[in-house]
Protein backbone atom coordinates (compact mmCIF):
# COMPACT_ATOMS: atom_id res chain seq x y z
CA UNK A 1 0.00 0.00 0.00
CA UNK A 2 1.51 3.76 -0.90
CA UNK A 3 2.73 5.29 2.67
CA UNK A 4 1.55 8.67 3.85
CA UNK A 5 4.20 11.42 3.17
CA UNK A 6 5.93 9.72 0.47
CA UNK A 7 6.87 11.01 -3.28
CA UNK A 8 6.81 7.69 -5.46
CA UNK A 9 8.02 9.42 -9.33
CA UNK A 10 6.96 6.48 -11.03
CA UNK A 11 3.71 6.89 -9.52
CA UNK A 12 3.30 10.76 -11.08
CA UNK A 13 4.44 9.66 -14.69
CA UNK A 14 2.35 9.87 -18.08
CA UNK A 15 0.06 12.75 -19.02
CA UNK A 16 -0.34 14.20 -15.29
CA UNK A 17 2.79 14.92 -14.15
CA UNK A 18 2.61 16.61 -11.24
CA UNK A 19 6.20 17.89 -10.61
CA UNK A 20 7.95 19.47 -7.52
CA UNK A 21 5.43 18.87 -4.83
CA UNK A 22 6.37 19.74 -1.35
CA UNK A 23 5.13 16.37 -0.10
CA UNK A 24 1.92 13.81 -1.05
CA UNK A 25 -0.03 11.83 0.72
CA UNK A 26 -1.39 8.63 -0.36
CA UNK A 27 -4.73 6.98 0.95
CA UNK A 28 -4.59 8.79 5.10
CA UNK A 29 -7.50 7.48 6.58
CA UNK A 30 -9.84 9.38 8.98
CA UNK A 31 -7.42 9.82 11.90
CA UNK A 32 -4.86 11.58 9.93
CA UNK A 33 -6.42 13.70 8.08
CA UNK A 34 -8.66 15.21 11.13
CA UNK A 35 -5.00 15.86 11.97
CA UNK A 36 -4.09 17.67 9.03
CA UNK A 37 -7.50 19.42 8.59
CA UNK A 38 -6.75 20.60 12.05
CA UNK A 39 -3.31 21.53 11.65
CA UNK A 40 -3.92 23.29 9.09
CA UNK A 41 -6.86 25.58 10.09
CA UNK A 42 -9.38 23.63 7.10
CA UNK A 43 -12.49 22.17 9.45
CA UNK A 44 -13.19 21.82 13.57
CA UNK A 45 -14.34 19.44 15.57
CA UNK A 46 -18.06 19.16 16.55
CA UNK A 47 -19.57 17.68 19.55
CA UNK A 48 -19.83 13.95 18.68
CA UNK A 49 -16.77 13.88 16.87
CA UNK A 50 -17.52 15.03 13.38
CA UNK A 51 -15.32 17.13 11.09
CA UNK A 52 -17.07 20.48 10.17
CA UNK A 53 -15.31 22.93 7.17
CA UNK A 54 -17.01 25.66 5.77
CA UNK A 55 -17.10 26.12 1.80
CA UNK A 56 -16.80 30.22 1.36
CA UNK A 57 -18.23 31.90 -1.31
CA UNK A 58 -19.53 28.47 -3.07
CA UNK A 59 -22.16 26.82 -1.10
CA UNK A 60 -22.99 24.47 -3.45
CA UNK A 61 -22.40 23.34 -7.29
CA UNK A 62 -21.76 25.99 -10.05
CA UNK A 63 -22.97 24.45 -13.37
CA UNK A 64 -22.31 27.62 -15.19
CA UNK A 65 -18.55 26.94 -14.86
CA UNK A 66 -18.82 23.39 -15.73
CA UNK A 67 -17.16 22.89 -19.13
CA UNK A 68 -16.62 19.02 -21.05
CA UNK A 69 -13.87 19.38 -23.65
CA UNK A 70 -15.18 19.31 -27.32
CA UNK A 71 -13.23 16.89 -29.31
CA UNK A 72 -13.70 13.85 -31.78
CA UNK A 73 -15.34 11.76 -28.92
CA UNK A 74 -17.83 14.31 -27.65
CA UNK A 75 -18.45 16.20 -30.44
CA UNK A 76 -21.90 14.36 -31.32
CA UNK A 77 -22.13 12.52 -28.23
CA UNK A 78 -23.26 15.36 -25.70
CA UNK A 79 -25.83 16.97 -25.59
CA UNK A 80 -24.47 20.65 -25.76
CA UNK A 81 -27.48 22.74 -25.14
CA UNK A 82 -26.89 21.28 -21.72
CA UNK A 83 -23.52 21.62 -21.39
CA UNK A 84 -20.59 24.32 -21.76
CA UNK A 85 -17.77 23.59 -24.26
CA UNK A 86 -13.96 23.75 -23.61
CA UNK A 87 -11.37 23.38 -26.73
CA UNK A 88 -8.57 20.89 -26.11
CA UNK A 89 -6.55 23.77 -26.02
CA UNK A 90 -7.66 25.76 -23.36
CA UNK A 91 -7.75 21.90 -21.52
CA UNK A 92 -3.87 22.07 -21.63
CA UNK A 93 -3.32 25.46 -20.61
CA UNK A 94 -5.49 25.25 -17.82
CA UNK A 95 -4.04 21.87 -16.86
CA UNK A 96 -0.13 22.99 -17.36
CA UNK A 97 -1.36 26.03 -15.13
CA UNK A 98 -2.88 24.07 -12.53
CA UNK A 99 0.27 21.92 -12.23
CA UNK A 100 2.48 24.93 -11.99
CA UNK A 101 0.09 26.13 -9.26
CA UNK A 102 0.49 22.74 -6.63
CA UNK A 103 4.36 23.22 -6.85
CA UNK A 104 5.52 23.55 -3.36
CA UNK A 105 2.16 22.04 -2.22
CA UNK A 106 1.40 19.82 0.61
CA UNK A 107 -1.28 17.36 -1.30
CA UNK A 108 -3.20 14.38 -0.29
CA UNK A 109 -4.17 11.56 -2.55
CA UNK A 110 -6.62 8.70 -2.54
CA UNK A 111 -6.95 5.92 -4.94
CA UNK A 112 -10.91 4.75 -4.75
CA UNK A 113 -13.15 3.24 -6.72
CA UNK A 114 -16.58 3.84 -8.31
CA UNK A 115 -18.95 1.31 -9.09
CA UNK A 116 -20.25 -1.42 -6.81
CA UNK A 117 -20.53 -4.43 -9.85
CA UNK A 118 -16.80 -5.12 -11.05
CA UNK A 119 -17.80 -5.32 -14.32
CA UNK A 120 -18.79 -1.83 -14.48
CA UNK A 121 -15.97 -0.19 -11.39
CA UNK A 122 -13.96 2.56 -12.33
CA UNK A 123 -10.52 3.40 -10.77
CA UNK A 124 -9.87 6.78 -9.55
CA UNK A 125 -6.94 9.13 -8.17
CA UNK A 126 -8.13 12.39 -6.48
CA UNK A 127 -5.90 14.96 -6.04
CA UNK A 128 -6.89 17.76 -3.04
CA UNK A 129 -5.38 20.44 -1.71
CA UNK A 130 -7.35 20.11 1.39
CA UNK A 131 -6.79 17.68 4.02
CA UNK A 132 -10.86 17.59 4.45
CA UNK A 133 -11.65 16.83 0.81
CA UNK A 134 -9.81 14.10 1.06
CA UNK A 135 -11.93 12.81 3.87
CA UNK A 136 -14.78 14.04 1.86
CA UNK A 137 -14.11 11.70 -1.19
CA UNK A 138 -12.73 8.86 0.74
CA UNK A 139 -16.36 8.55 2.28
CA UNK A 140 -18.15 8.78 -0.63
CA UNK A 141 -16.27 6.38 -2.60
CA UNK A 142 -15.76 2.82 -2.55
CA UNK A 143 -12.32 2.15 -0.61
CA UNK A 144 -10.33 -0.29 -1.98
CA UNK A 145 -8.51 -3.63 0.28
CA UNK A 146 -4.78 -3.10 0.78
CA UNK A 147 -4.06 -5.43 -2.03
CA UNK A 148 -6.35 -3.75 -4.40
CA UNK A 149 -4.58 -0.47 -3.22
CA UNK A 150 -1.03 -1.89 -3.41
CA UNK A 151 -1.59 -2.76 -7.33
CA UNK A 152 -3.51 0.29 -7.92
CA UNK A 153 -3.65 1.80 -11.38
CA UNK A 154 -5.80 4.91 -12.08
CA UNK A 155 -8.48 5.19 -14.51
CA UNK A 156 -9.55 8.59 -14.39
CA UNK A 157 -7.54 11.36 -12.21
CA UNK A 158 -9.19 14.32 -10.34
CA UNK A 159 -6.86 17.62 -9.54
CA UNK A 160 -8.43 19.49 -7.23
CA UNK A 161 -6.96 22.87 -6.32
CA UNK A 162 -9.28 25.56 -4.13
CA UNK A 163 -6.50 28.33 -4.11
CA UNK A 164 -6.38 27.84 -8.43
CA UNK A 165 -7.89 31.01 -10.18
CA UNK A 166 -8.62 30.46 -13.37
CA UNK A 167 -8.48 33.34 -16.09
CA UNK A 168 -11.46 33.14 -18.73
CA UNK A 169 -9.14 35.08 -21.50
CA UNK A 170 -6.68 32.47 -20.94
CA UNK A 171 -8.65 29.42 -19.91
CA UNK A 172 -11.78 29.58 -22.21
CA UNK A 173 -14.21 29.27 -18.95
CA UNK A 174 -16.70 32.05 -17.60
CA UNK A 175 -14.97 32.70 -14.21
CA UNK A 176 -12.16 32.64 -11.91
CA UNK A 177 -14.04 29.47 -10.56
CA UNK A 178 -13.28 26.08 -13.60
CA UNK A 179 -14.62 22.55 -13.72
CA UNK A 180 -12.90 21.12 -16.54
CA UNK A 181 -13.78 17.59 -17.85
CA UNK A 182 -11.85 15.92 -20.59
CA UNK A 183 -13.78 12.29 -21.11
CA UNK A 184 -11.19 11.69 -23.97
CA UNK A 185 -8.34 11.66 -21.18
CA UNK A 186 -10.33 11.09 -17.74
CA UNK A 187 -8.94 14.04 -16.06
CA UNK A 188 -10.91 16.38 -14.12
CA UNK A 189 -9.20 19.99 -13.28
CA UNK A 190 -11.50 21.59 -10.26
CA UNK A 191 -10.44 24.99 -9.58
CA UNK A 192 -11.80 27.94 -7.31
CA UNK A 193 -14.53 26.47 -5.50
CA UNK A 194 -14.07 25.11 -1.92
CA UNK A 195 -17.45 23.06 -2.38
CA UNK A 196 -16.62 18.87 -2.07
CA UNK A 197 -19.60 18.19 -4.07
CA UNK A 198 -18.14 19.46 -7.40
CA UNK A 199 -15.35 16.16 -6.90
CA UNK A 200 -18.05 13.49 -6.47
CA UNK A 201 -20.33 14.63 -8.93
CA UNK A 202 -17.75 15.06 -11.56
CA UNK A 203 -17.39 11.36 -11.27
CA UNK A 204 -21.10 10.70 -11.72
CA UNK A 205 -21.18 13.14 -14.70
CA UNK A 206 -18.37 10.78 -16.62
CA UNK A 207 -20.16 7.31 -15.80
CA UNK A 208 -23.42 8.84 -17.14
CA UNK A 209 -21.34 9.15 -20.31
CA UNK A 210 -19.58 6.17 -20.34
CA UNK A 211 -22.40 3.59 -19.43
CA UNK A 212 -25.53 3.91 -21.69
CA UNK A 213 -23.84 2.96 -24.88
CA UNK A 214 -23.00 -0.33 -23.11
CA UNK A 215 -26.72 -0.39 -21.85
CA UNK A 216 -26.49 0.19 -18.35
CA UNK A 217 -28.35 3.01 -17.10
CA UNK A 218 -27.03 5.57 -15.12
CA UNK A 219 -29.38 6.99 -12.25
CA UNK A 220 -29.88 9.97 -10.08
CA UNK A 221 -32.09 8.46 -7.46
CA UNK A 222 -31.46 6.36 -4.09
CA UNK A 223 -32.13 2.22 -4.22
CA UNK A 224 -33.42 0.28 -1.03
CA UNK A 225 -34.07 -3.81 -1.25
CA UNK A 226 -36.79 -5.48 1.00
CA UNK A 227 -36.91 -8.83 2.56
CA UNK A 228 -37.86 -10.91 -0.48
CA UNK A 229 -34.97 -8.99 -2.46
CA UNK A 230 -37.47 -6.37 -3.89
CA UNK A 231 -35.20 -4.04 -4.73
CA UNK A 232 -36.85 -0.24 -5.55
CA UNK A 233 -35.16 2.75 -6.93
CA UNK A 234 -36.48 6.63 -5.71
CA UNK A 235 -35.91 9.42 -7.92
CA UNK A 236 -36.65 12.97 -6.96
CA UNK A 237 -34.93 16.75 -7.22
CA UNK A 238 -33.72 18.01 -3.87
CA UNK A 239 -36.49 18.52 -1.34
CA UNK A 240 -38.52 15.99 -2.63
CA UNK A 241 -37.89 13.14 0.38
CA UNK A 242 -35.03 11.23 -1.85
CA UNK A 243 -32.79 10.25 1.12
CA UNK A 244 -35.71 10.35 3.69
CA UNK A 245 -38.18 7.72 2.17
CA UNK A 246 -35.15 5.28 1.25
CA UNK A 247 -33.72 5.08 4.50
CA UNK A 248 -36.13 2.95 5.48
CA UNK A 249 -35.46 0.23 8.93
CA UNK A 250 -37.96 -2.43 7.36
CA UNK A 251 -35.44 -2.31 4.00
CA UNK A 252 -31.70 -2.48 3.13
CA UNK A 253 -30.12 1.15 1.81
CA UNK A 254 -28.22 0.18 -1.28
CA UNK A 255 -27.24 3.87 -1.51
CA UNK A 256 -28.83 7.52 -1.43
CA UNK A 257 -27.86 8.88 -4.87
CA UNK A 258 -26.22 7.02 -7.33
CA UNK A 259 -26.49 4.29 -9.21
CA UNK A 260 -26.46 1.72 -12.04
CA UNK A 261 -28.86 -0.21 -13.70
CA UNK A 262 -27.27 -3.31 -15.95
CA UNK A 263 -28.20 -6.66 -16.91
CA UNK A 264 -27.21 -8.45 -13.67
CA UNK A 265 -29.43 -5.98 -11.54
CA UNK A 266 -28.93 -2.48 -9.58
CA UNK A 267 -25.38 -1.39 -8.16
CA UNK A 268 -24.38 1.58 -6.07
CA UNK A 269 -21.97 4.40 -7.64
CA UNK A 270 -20.68 4.73 -4.41
CA UNK A 271 -19.37 3.85 -0.62
CA UNK A 272 -21.15 7.03 1.12
CA UNK A 273 -23.90 9.31 1.77
CA UNK A 274 -24.02 13.02 0.83
CA UNK A 275 -27.39 14.35 2.37
CA UNK A 276 -28.98 17.38 2.77
CA UNK A 277 -28.29 18.76 6.90
CA UNK A 278 -30.61 21.79 7.07
CA UNK A 279 -33.24 20.31 9.71
CA UNK A 280 -31.87 17.29 10.48
CA UNK A 281 -33.43 15.87 13.52
CA UNK A 282 -33.03 12.58 15.40
CA UNK A 283 -36.99 12.51 15.28
CA UNK A 284 -37.63 12.71 12.08
CA UNK A 285 -34.48 10.46 10.45
CA UNK A 286 -32.08 8.84 13.24
CA UNK A 287 -29.82 6.97 11.26
CA UNK A 288 -28.72 9.58 9.67
CA UNK A 289 -29.07 11.67 12.69
CA UNK A 290 -26.41 9.38 14.51
CA UNK A 291 -23.71 9.96 11.65
CA UNK A 292 -23.21 13.78 12.89
CA UNK A 293 -22.16 11.97 16.33
CA UNK A 294 -19.68 9.34 15.05
CA UNK A 295 -16.04 10.17 13.90
CA UNK A 296 -15.09 10.29 10.42
CA UNK A 297 -17.78 12.04 9.49
CA UNK A 298 -17.44 15.51 7.52
CA UNK A 299 -19.98 18.50 7.54
CA UNK A 300 -20.17 21.21 5.59
CA UNK A 301 -21.36 25.08 6.42
CA UNK A 302 -23.46 23.29 9.54
CA UNK A 303 -23.83 26.11 12.67
CA UNK A 304 -21.46 25.32 15.31
CA UNK A 305 -21.12 27.05 18.61
CA UNK A 306 -17.94 28.30 19.22
CA UNK A 307 -17.90 26.97 23.16
CA UNK A 308 -19.65 23.68 23.13
CA UNK A 309 -18.94 22.55 19.55
CA UNK A 310 -22.57 21.89 19.76
CA UNK A 311 -24.40 21.47 16.06
CA UNK A 312 -27.29 23.54 15.07
CA UNK A 313 -29.04 22.01 12.30
CA UNK A 314 -31.69 24.97 11.88
CA UNK A 315 -29.66 27.30 11.32
CA UNK A 316 -29.15 28.05 7.70
CA UNK A 317 -27.34 31.65 8.03
CA UNK A 318 -24.56 29.92 5.74
CA UNK A 319 -26.65 28.35 3.57
CA UNK A 320 -29.90 26.20 2.90
CA UNK A 321 -27.96 23.51 1.05
CA UNK A 322 -25.82 22.56 4.59
CA UNK A 323 -24.82 18.91 3.51
CA UNK A 324 -23.38 15.93 6.23
CA UNK A 325 -21.28 13.12 4.30
CA UNK A 326 -20.00 9.76 5.71
CA UNK A 327 -19.40 6.30 4.48
CA UNK A 328 -21.96 4.30 3.93
CA UNK A 329 -21.59 1.29 6.70
CA UNK A 330 -22.62 4.37 9.41
CA UNK A 331 -26.05 2.91 8.47
CA UNK A 332 -26.76 0.22 10.45
CA UNK A 333 -29.13 -1.16 7.65
CA UNK A 334 -26.42 -0.45 4.41
CA UNK A 335 -26.06 -3.11 1.88
CA UNK A 336 -22.51 -4.53 2.23
CA UNK A 337 -21.85 -4.99 -1.28
CA UNK A 338 -23.59 -2.54 -3.14
CA UNK A 339 -25.83 -4.60 -5.34
CA UNK A 340 -29.60 -6.03 -5.46
CA UNK A 341 -31.70 -7.18 -8.30
CA UNK A 342 -33.40 -5.63 -11.35
CA UNK A 343 -35.84 -3.47 -9.36
CA UNK A 344 -39.68 -4.17 -8.59
CA UNK A 345 -41.27 -0.83 -8.11
CA UNK A 346 -39.80 2.83 -9.44
CA UNK A 347 -40.69 5.45 -7.52
CA UNK A 348 -40.18 9.17 -8.81
CA UNK A 349 -41.20 11.90 -6.01
CA UNK A 350 -42.35 15.18 -6.85
CA UNK A 351 -43.29 17.90 -4.11
CA UNK A 352 -46.01 19.52 -6.04
CA UNK A 353 -46.69 23.04 -3.88
CA UNK A 354 -49.62 23.91 -5.93
CA UNK A 355 -51.26 20.80 -4.25
CA UNK A 356 -53.24 19.65 -7.69
CA UNK A 357 -51.16 16.30 -7.92
CA UNK A 358 -52.68 12.71 -6.12
CA UNK A 359 -50.33 11.81 -3.63
CA UNK A 360 -49.74 8.48 -5.36
CA UNK A 361 -50.21 7.76 -8.65
CA UNK A 362 -49.71 4.54 -11.13
CA UNK A 363 -47.50 4.99 -14.31
CA UNK A 364 -47.13 3.06 -17.32
CA UNK A 365 -44.03 2.94 -19.24
CA UNK A 366 -44.15 5.94 -21.57
CA UNK A 367 -45.87 7.63 -18.30
CA UNK A 368 -42.61 7.01 -16.72
CA UNK A 369 -41.12 8.14 -19.20
CA UNK A 370 -42.32 11.51 -19.64
CA UNK A 371 -41.90 12.20 -16.03
CA UNK A 372 -38.33 11.18 -15.70
CA UNK A 373 -37.85 13.32 -18.85
CA UNK A 374 -39.81 16.53 -17.05
CA UNK A 375 -38.60 15.84 -13.78
CA UNK A 376 -41.20 17.54 -11.96
CA UNK A 377 -41.05 19.78 -8.44
CA UNK A 378 -41.47 23.03 -7.25
CA UNK A 379 -40.12 25.71 -5.19
CA UNK A 380 -42.24 27.40 -2.54
CA UNK A 381 -42.57 30.94 -1.73
CA UNK A 382 -40.61 32.35 0.49
CA UNK A 383 -37.77 30.23 -0.57
CA UNK A 384 -35.89 32.82 -2.81
CA UNK A 385 -35.93 36.25 -2.90
CA UNK A 386 -38.52 37.54 -4.66
CA UNK A 387 -40.53 33.96 -5.18
CA UNK A 388 -44.16 35.19 -3.68
CA UNK A 389 -45.52 31.67 -5.10
CA UNK A 390 -45.43 28.50 -5.76
CA UNK A 391 -42.94 28.07 -8.87
CA UNK A 392 -42.33 25.03 -10.57
CA UNK A 393 -38.92 23.48 -11.29
CA UNK A 394 -38.10 21.21 -14.27
CA UNK A 395 -34.73 18.99 -14.19
CA UNK A 396 -34.74 16.28 -16.71
CA UNK A 397 -34.11 13.04 -15.56
CA UNK A 398 -34.20 14.07 -11.94
CA UNK A 399 -30.71 15.38 -12.41
CA UNK A 400 -30.11 17.44 -15.90
CA UNK A 401 -26.69 18.95 -14.64
CA UNK A 402 -25.59 15.55 -14.38
CA UNK A 403 -26.57 14.48 -17.51
CA UNK A 404 -24.43 14.99 -20.69
CA UNK A 405 -25.62 12.86 -23.22
CA UNK A 406 -29.22 13.88 -24.86
CA UNK A 407 -32.02 13.06 -22.05
CA UNK A 408 -33.53 11.25 -24.19
CA UNK A 409 -31.17 8.60 -24.63
CA UNK A 410 -31.92 7.91 -20.86
CA UNK A 411 -35.19 8.29 -20.72
CA UNK A 412 -35.32 5.53 -23.56
CA UNK A 413 -33.20 3.16 -21.87
CA UNK A 414 -35.00 3.83 -18.34
CA UNK A 415 -37.98 2.47 -20.53
CA UNK A 416 -37.13 -0.36 -21.97
CA UNK A 417 -35.40 -1.47 -18.92
CA UNK A 418 -38.96 -0.83 -17.11
CA UNK A 419 -40.71 -3.09 -20.22
CA UNK A 420 -38.02 -5.78 -19.81
CA UNK A 421 -38.60 -6.17 -16.10
CA UNK A 422 -42.01 -5.59 -15.64
CA UNK A 423 -41.32 -2.80 -13.21
CA UNK A 424 -44.00 -0.95 -11.32
CA UNK A 425 -44.08 2.64 -11.72
CA UNK A 426 -45.35 5.20 -9.40
CA UNK A 427 -45.24 8.81 -9.04
CA UNK A 428 -45.47 10.52 -5.70
CA UNK A 429 -45.91 13.98 -4.01
CA UNK A 430 -44.63 14.56 -0.82
CA UNK A 431 -46.11 18.04 -1.11
CA UNK A 432 -48.88 19.94 -0.61
CA UNK A 433 -52.98 19.26 -0.82
CA UNK A 434 -55.84 21.08 0.10
CA UNK A 435 -54.43 24.09 -1.25
CA UNK A 436 -51.34 25.50 -3.15
CA UNK A 437 -48.37 26.69 -0.96
CA UNK A 438 -49.54 29.10 2.34
CA UNK A 439 -53.25 27.81 1.94
CA UNK A 440 -53.14 23.97 1.85
CA UNK A 441 -50.47 21.95 3.86
CA UNK A 442 -47.73 19.49 3.42
CA UNK A 443 -49.05 16.09 2.91
CA UNK A 444 -48.40 13.80 6.29
CA UNK A 445 -45.07 11.86 6.06
CA UNK A 446 -47.44 9.25 7.76
CA UNK A 447 -49.31 9.47 4.95
CA UNK A 448 -46.61 9.17 2.01
CA UNK A 449 -45.19 5.86 4.23
CA UNK A 450 -48.00 3.93 3.86
CA UNK A 451 -48.70 4.55 0.38
CA UNK A 452 -45.16 3.87 -0.09
CA UNK A 453 -45.54 0.25 1.82
CA UNK A 454 -48.62 -0.59 -0.08
CA UNK A 455 -46.47 -0.23 -3.27
CA UNK A 456 -43.56 -1.45 -2.49
CA UNK A 457 -44.99 -4.67 -0.74
CA UNK A 458 -47.24 -4.92 -4.31
CA UNK A 459 -51.17 -4.54 -2.76
CA UNK A 460 -51.48 -0.90 -4.00
CA UNK A 461 -50.95 -2.99 -7.58
CA UNK A 462 -54.17 -4.99 -6.87
CA UNK A 463 -56.22 -1.78 -5.88
CA UNK A 464 -58.90 0.04 -7.88
CA UNK A 465 -58.08 3.34 -9.71
CA UNK A 466 -59.40 6.13 -10.86
CA UNK A 467 -57.72 8.19 -13.69
CA UNK A 468 -57.03 11.42 -12.97
CA UNK A 469 -59.00 14.23 -15.31
CA UNK A 470 -56.29 16.82 -15.58
CA UNK A 471 -52.65 14.71 -15.69
CA UNK A 472 -54.04 11.45 -16.83
CA UNK A 473 -52.69 9.42 -13.99
CA UNK A 474 -54.24 6.47 -12.04
CA UNK A 475 -54.71 7.21 -8.39
CA UNK A 476 -55.87 4.56 -6.65
CA UNK A 477 -59.70 5.25 -5.03
CA UNK A 478 -58.99 3.89 -1.72
CA UNK A 479 -56.06 2.60 0.36
CA UNK A 480 -56.71 1.36 4.15
CA UNK A 481 -56.38 3.09 6.79
CA UNK A 482 -55.85 6.42 4.24
CA UNK A 483 -58.20 9.42 4.35
CA UNK A 484 -60.13 9.02 1.04
CA UNK A 485 -60.52 12.70 0.32
CA UNK A 486 -56.56 13.02 0.66
CA UNK A 487 -56.35 10.62 -2.30
CA UNK A 488 -58.56 12.78 -4.61
CA UNK A 489 -56.96 16.46 -4.07
CA UNK A 490 -60.02 18.32 -5.38
CA UNK A 491 -61.84 17.24 -2.14
CA UNK A 492 -59.44 18.50 0.11
CA UNK A 493 -59.93 22.12 -1.06
CA UNK A 494 -62.50 24.23 -0.24
CA UNK A 495 -63.28 25.73 -4.16
CA UNK A 496 -63.62 23.66 -6.93
CA UNK A 497 -62.83 26.23 -9.49
CA UNK A 498 -59.72 27.04 -7.95
CA UNK A 499 -58.77 23.85 -7.80
CA UNK A 500 -59.22 23.76 -12.18
CA UNK A 501 -57.52 27.15 -12.36
CA UNK A 502 -54.49 25.91 -10.60
CA UNK A 503 -54.53 22.55 -12.22
CA UNK A 504 -54.87 24.12 -15.78
CA UNK A 505 -52.04 26.30 -14.98
CA UNK A 506 -49.49 23.50 -13.44
CA UNK A 507 -50.80 21.63 -16.79
CA UNK A 508 -49.76 23.83 -19.54
CA UNK A 509 -46.27 24.44 -17.26
CA UNK A 510 -45.42 20.96 -18.21
CA UNK A 511 -46.61 20.75 -21.63
CA UNK A 512 -44.34 24.17 -22.28
CA UNK A 513 -41.41 22.35 -21.07
CA UNK A 514 -42.01 19.43 -22.68
CA UNK A 515 -42.02 21.02 -26.24
CA UNK A 516 -38.02 20.79 -26.61
CA UNK A 517 -38.28 16.75 -26.21
CA UNK A 518 -41.40 16.19 -28.67
CA UNK A 519 -39.49 15.96 -31.80
CA UNK A 520 -37.39 12.74 -30.10
CA UNK A 521 -40.04 10.58 -28.56
CA UNK A 522 -42.98 8.49 -29.74
CA UNK A 523 -46.39 8.95 -30.06
CA UNK A 524 -47.01 6.91 -27.06
CA UNK A 525 -44.90 9.67 -24.95
CA UNK A 526 -46.67 12.16 -26.43
CA UNK A 527 -49.78 11.06 -25.33
CA UNK A 528 -48.76 10.56 -21.96
CA UNK A 529 -48.41 14.25 -21.58
CA UNK A 530 -51.16 16.20 -18.96
CA UNK A 531 -54.03 17.35 -21.01
CA UNK A 532 -57.46 18.07 -20.22
CA UNK A 533 -58.78 14.36 -20.26
CA UNK A 534 -62.43 14.69 -19.36
CA UNK A 535 -62.56 18.54 -18.37
CA UNK A 536 -64.46 21.03 -20.60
Amino acid sequence: MLKANHFIPSFESGSFCLKDLKSISYNLEAPRLYEEAILRGEAKIAKGGALVAETGAHTGRSPKDKFIVRDALTDRTIWWENANAMTPENFDVLQADMIAHAKGMDLFAQDLFAAADPEHQLKVRVYTEYAWHSLFIRNLLIRPSEEEAAAFVPEMTILDLPSFRADPARHGCRSETVIAVDFSRKIVLIGGTSYAGEIKKSIFGYLNFVLPPIGVMPMHCSANVGPQGDSALFFGLSGTGKTTLSADASRVLIGDDEHGWSAAGVFNFEGGCYAKAIKLSREAEPEIHATSERFGTIMENVAVDPLTRALDFDDNSKTENTRIAYPLDFITNASASGRAGHPKNIVMLTCDAFGVLPPIAKLDPAQAMYQFLSGYTAKVAGTEKGVSEPQATFSTCFGAPFMPRHACEYGNLLRDLIAAHEVDCWLVNTGWTGGKYGVGRRMPIHVTRKLLTAALDGSLARASFRRDPWFGLLAPQSVPEIEQDLLDPVRTWASEEEFAATAKKLVEMFRANFVKFEPHVDAEVLEAQPGFFTVA
